[in-house]
């Protein structure tokens, strides 16, 4: 028998488990090769040892989810969702895998981002597990590659359908109705390669380019800050990475570069492409356009009964109504609602996301576990 999944020294010996097993995302740090799978199996045996039914779904060779369900197939379905890759640990000033607490304060790579995530959706699981009346089921989420390309995400809505999902991105208990989408394009201009000394014959691809960069800049400045969502701000975008030229005798025969556009529920990577196109134009000169990446934004219904049970079931374990916004970063959230589930997010507290020093606040992964049991009661209950 399994004490309370809610008291501190469970929540704490979980937490630790995950952070001391490295889930680095090989493909964004191919020097810390760890990816998922050590974690996946760790978590498994966690689920598994408490009597819940979970399993390995591989999203890509290698690249494992945990899916595991509770409660009755017979009433409405609710995903947990939470990632399990991290960041690589370069540049980190404190041990990365060797979880220490300090001032209620658990640090570690992934800790933040989002390991205390995995450990709240795990006490909720242990504590619903234990009921034998849940009105609906609950479905494990636990996801690979949110850091790269989604795969995870987007393998598990190929696979699972349902009613609503809670994502658990680390939110400081605010309850998270939208995010930004973004657009990755790479641009390339075309110059004609000639020794240095002839001037006459040589066109420099990055002379063109450097036009290219300031129309772009000022579209930035002067029309996309401009455009203002409530929840998340202004649109934006920003050139990231250039390369160009041969050496230094040589005018530069091409030039590349890759900007990131992040874009405001409603917009579209359709309109992010005319736009750019138009942006070159006024450049003066040319250049090639190539669409190499799009997340969609995400926009939720706040009165939504998914959003509803978690605004309720806030107020019921912290005391208070969570604050209602919006975040200017992406996440997984948009990809379940792009595939027809009503989607909120909702997570604990901390900081560090992909720096030196990550923490989560141990207090805060134990209310966050709290307040996704009781949004799956108040859930089921209202759309059962």
């Amino acid at each position: 028998m399994h004490a309370d999944p809610f008291t501190s020294e469970e929540i704490l010996a979980t937490l630790q488990s995950l952070v001391r097993t490295p889930s680095v995302n090989p493909t964004i740090a191919p020097t810390e090769p760890y990816g998922e799978t050590a974690i996946a199996a760790v978590i498994c045996d966690w689920l598994e040892r408490r009597g819940i039914r979970a399993s390995i779904e591989e999203a890509a060779p290698g690249r494992p989810n945990v899916f595991a369900e509770i409660g009755s197939r017979t009433g409405p379905s609710l995903v947990l969702c939470a990632h399990l890759d991290t960041v690589g640990t370069a540049g980190m000033t404190i041990p990365p895998f060797e979880p220490c607490i300090e001032n209620g304060k658990v640090f570690g790579r992934g800790s933040y981002d989002m390991k205390g995530s995995v450990a709240a959706i795990l006490a909720a699981a242990a504590a619903l597990s234990h009921e034998n009346n849940l009105r609906g089921r609950v479905l494990l989420a636990l996801v690979a590659d949110e850091e790269d390309a989604s795969l995870g995400a987007r393998d598990f809505v190929r696979r699972h359908s349902a009613d609503a999902a809670i994502l658990t991105e680390p939110s400081e208990g605010r309850l998270i109705l939208a995010h930004k989408g973004f657009v990755w394009l790479e641009l390339t201009t075309r110059g004609r390669a000639a020794h240095g000394s002839r001037w006459d014959l040589g066109v420099s691809a990055i002379a063109k380019m450097a036009r290219v960069i300031e129309s772009l800049e000022r579209f930035d400045r002067e029309t996309l800050r401009r455009r203002d969502h409530p929840l998340v701000g202004p649109a934006s975008q920003h050139c990231a990475l250039i390369e160009g030229g041969s050496g230094l005798s040589t005018y530069a025969e091409k030039c590349v570069l890759r900007v990131e556009r992040r874009t405001l529920p409603g917009e579209t990577p359709e309109q992010v492409l005319a736009e750019t196109e138009a942006v070159v134009r006024r450049s003066g000169t040319e250049a090639e356009i190539r669409l190499l990446l799009d997340r969609p934004p995400l926009v939720s219904d706040s009165h939504s009964p998914i959003a509803r049970a978690v605004r309720e079931a806030a107020t019921t374990v912290v005391g208070h109504p969570p604050e209602e916004t919006g975040v200017a970063y992406w996440m997984d959230a948009a990809i379940f609602a792009a595939a027809g589930v009503p989607t909120v997010n909702y997570g604990p507290a901390g900081a560090g996301a992909h720096e030196a020093v990550e923490w989560v606040e141990l207090d805060s992964v134990i209310s966050c576990a709290k307040v996704l049991a009781e949004s799956a009661h108040r859930f089921f209950a209202a759309v059962a």
